[in-house]
């Protein structure tokens, strides 16, 4: 091997590896002609809080419920009955309606609920509209840790695409320069195919990660529903380098907000709540309402031009409602059950949050700050080290390698800390480490 023919060119090449953003936006494998919109975090939310369609649906979802209390406050409709003579058959008339031999017949009538039946649907129906809104901010809170989750995924996944870009680009340009000597039999065989070897694991590393990006983008444009043609750029405004975030909570306050303000948990006792009511009103649906009426009849049989006050109950010897009070009770029951699963499971999400949160700022800010600076250096110096000689071909690539991990692993590290602050943010329904 004459390598001093090679290292001018694979030098040449590499040295670029710090360097083009023209070339790394070629190399990234996006389409040129896709427009991109530079976002942050804040006006991510503001297109989500206004665009969103599981956000609307679930304002339909309320007007529904609020319907139904309009619905609940409704009186019954009195009923008015007429009845006239078909045939009669003293002067064999029909339909007779004349004043002095026409019979007819007239009533009207109204039910009245008893045992509060009416107060106690409205006031269902009431709880009902409570319960949409606890559904709608509970979908709110579950949507808008997707979005902020998506947004630091792209960020910090991108950043890594550039690492491999940066590679593939200097590699592949070096992979032209190997190829050249090998044809002047400069080099042998090998050296071409161990740079041939890595260019492909790094484009295949590095299409697995697109693939990734892309399901991020896809869903972060449906929530904020964005143009499914756009590159989402996000901007990060904020650094967590050396803070201690997660020590300015503490634990008891992060779990007594949870219990506050997951609207979850208040659904569920709002659920609890409307069961025990509906248990009341499955009771008094067994008291009989009552039903007036007022009736006239021109010819009735006792005197002419009669008019009578009625009043009718049913008789609750049979059915007292008994099925739906059972199932009224059991709903109780379940509703309690569930709740105290739902509390446990919070108790043991928070728990798990916490722990991994802990652990990765401890983990991160015990990392020397200009340890990326240093290694980069470091990269640098090991170019100067091949140029002598004075390692391998296949030493100066598995430094290469080496950096590349260790970028890719930085990033992958600050994305699961801000991952973990978010679920904090998450679990405990109160955006106490929101990085704006």
């Amino acid at each position: 091997m004459q390598l001093k023919f090679v290292l001018p060119v694979l030098l040449l090449n590499l040295c670029g590896f710090t360097g083009i953003d023209s070339v790394i936006a070629r190399d990234d494998g996006r389409n040129d002609t896709r427009d991109s919109l530079n976002i942050t975090i804040k006006q991510a939310e503001d297109l989500f809080l206004k665009n969103n369609l599981n956000l609307i649906a679930g304002q339909y979802n309320i007007d529904d419920a609020r319907a139904q209390v309009i619905t609940a406050r409704l009186f019954d409709n009195p009923e008015v009955s007429y009845e006239n003579i078909l045939y009669n058959s003293a002067n064999k008339r029909i339909l007779d309606v004349s004043k002095q031999t026409g019979q007819r017949a007239a009533s009207i009538s109204q039910l009245f609920q008893t045992a509060g039946k009416r107060n106690k649907n409205i006031r269902l129906a009431k709880m009902g509209v409570q319960q949409a809104e606890f559904q709608l901010f509970d979908l709110l809170r579950t949507l808008k840790y997707t979005l902020r989750t998506d947004f630091y995924k792209i960020y910090y996944q991108e950043q890594s695409a550039k690492v491999y870009a940066r590679e593939i680009s200097s590699l592949s340009k070096t992979l032209v320069g190997f190829k050249q000597q090998y044809a002047k039999e400069n080099i042998a065989l090998k050296e071409v195919l161990r740079i041939q070897s890595q260019l492909y694991t790094l484009q295949s590393e590095l299409n697995e990660l697109k693939d990734d990006i892309d399901d991020v983008q896809s869903e972060f444009k449906l929530l904020t529903r964005t143009n499914a043609n756009l590159q989402i750029v996000p901007q990060l405004e904020f650094k967590l380098d050396g803070k201690d975030v997660l020590q300015q909570v503490t634990y008891k306050k992060l779990l007594d907000s949870a219990y506050t303000n997951r609207y979850d948990l208040k659904l569920s006792h709002a659920v609890i709540e409307s069961s025990n009511l509906n248990l009341r009103l499955q009771k008094s649906m067994a008291i009989p309402d009552v039903t007036m009426s007022i009736t006239y009849d021109r010819f009735a049989g006792y005197t002419p031009n009669y008019t009578g006050l009625g009043i009718s109950i049913p008789l609750p010897l049979f059915n007292r409602n008994q099925g739906n009070i059972r199932q009224a009770k059991v709903a109780i029951d379940v509703s309690k059950n569930a709740l105290a699963q739902q509390e446990d499971q919070l108790q043991s999400d928070l728990d798990n949050s916490y722990q991994a949160a802990d652990r990765l700022e401890r983990l991160y800010n015990s990392f020397d700050p200009k340890f990326k600076a240093d290694f980069t250096h470091l990269i640098e110096e090991v170019y100067k080290s091949y140029e002598k000689h004075n390692i391998s071909l296949l030493e100066f690539l598995d430094f290469y390698d080496s950096y590349k991990t260790n970028a890719i692993q930085l990033n992958n590290l600050q994305l699961n800390r801000i991952s973990s602050l978010e679920q904090l943010n998450f679990v405990t329904g109160t955006p106490f480490f929101n990085q704006q």
